[in-house]
C-alpha cells in the first residue's frame, strides 16, 4: 500500500488532481482523487479518480476506452494537489475533445497565437508529432507516414527539401493559399525527419523561445 501520509485531503477526503499530457505536457482534464484512487493511480497502468457528482470511484476510460496511462505521478509543494502525467488513448473530455480545456480562452496577452482548432500552434505540431511517433513504431498499413519511415531518413530529408522548394516557388508566385498548403506540407515532413533522427520538439520550442528578440 502506497505511504499516503503527505497528501493533505480535504474535509470530503478528496485531493485535486491535474492531469497532464506526458507528451505534449497540455492540461487534459482536473479532477479529484480519494485516497483508494490515488492507490490505483500509484499502482497504475491506469488514472483512476473520484466522481463528485456520482459519490463513486471512477476508472477513467473504462466506459469511452479512452484509457490515461500513468507515465509520472507529483504531489505540489503544499501537499494539497497532485500532478499527473499520463498518455492518453484517446480525447480525455467527455466532449470528445482531447481536453477539457478547448474552449476561446477568457484572457489572455496581446499578440498570443492559438489555433482555430482550439490549442497553441506549438501544442498543435505536438500533437502532430506524437501522431507520427505512433505511425513510426506501429506501421500501419496504407500509412503515407508509416512508408516515409520506411524509405528511409535520405528519402525523408529529400522530401523536406522538395518542400522547401515548393514553399519558395508558391511564395514568389504570390499564391497565398497555395503557400499556407505547402507550409504546412514542409512543417508535416519536417517533424517526419525530426522523429526519424530522434529530435524532441521540446528542443526546438526551447532554441525558438531563444529567438524572440
Amino acid at each position: 500500500m502506497a505511504d499516503l501520509s503527505n497528501l493533505r485531503f480535504d474535509d470530503s477526503g478528496l485531493i485535486p488532481a491535474i492531469v497532464q499530457d506526458a507528451g505534449t505536457r497540455e492540461v487534459l482534464m482536473v479532477a479529484y482523487m480519494n485516497a483508494d484512487a490515488v492507490e490505483r493511480t500509484l499502482a497504475g497502468p491506469d488514472v483512476w479518480l473520484f466522481s463528485r457528482s456520482r459519490n463513486e470511484l471512477w476508472h477513467k476510460g473504462e466506459t469511452s476506452g479512452n484509457f490515461l496511462r500513468v507515465v509520472e505521478v507529483r504531489l505540489d509543494c503544499d501537499g494539497d494537489a497532485l500532478l499527473v502525467l499520463a498518455d492518453p488513448a484517446g480525447p480525455a473530455c467527455h466532449t470528445g475533445n482531447r481536453t477539457c480545456f478547448f474552449g476561446d480562452p477568457l484572457a489572455g496577452p496581446a499578440g498570443t497565437a492559438s489555433g482555430k482548432a482550439g490549442g497553441t500552434t506549438a501544442s498543435v505540431l505536438d500533437q502532430l508529432y506524437r501522431v507520427i511517433e505512433q505511425r513510426k513504431i506501429e506501421r500501419p498499413e496504407g500509412s503515407y507516414t508509416a512508408k516515409l519511415f520506411a524509405d528511409g531518413t535520405p528519402r525523408i530529408a529529400q522530401k523536406v527539401v522538395e518542400e522547401a522548394g515548393e514553399v519558395a516557388i508558391a511564395a514568389v508566385a504570390r499564391d497565398g493559399g497555395n503557400t499556407g498548403e505547402e507550409v504546412a506540407d514542409l512543417l508535416y515532413h519536417t517533424l517526419v525527419l525530426m522523429a526519424a533522427t530522434g529530435v524532441d520538439p521540446a528542443e526546438v520550442w526551447a532554441e525558438l523561445e531563444k529567438r524572440r528578440k
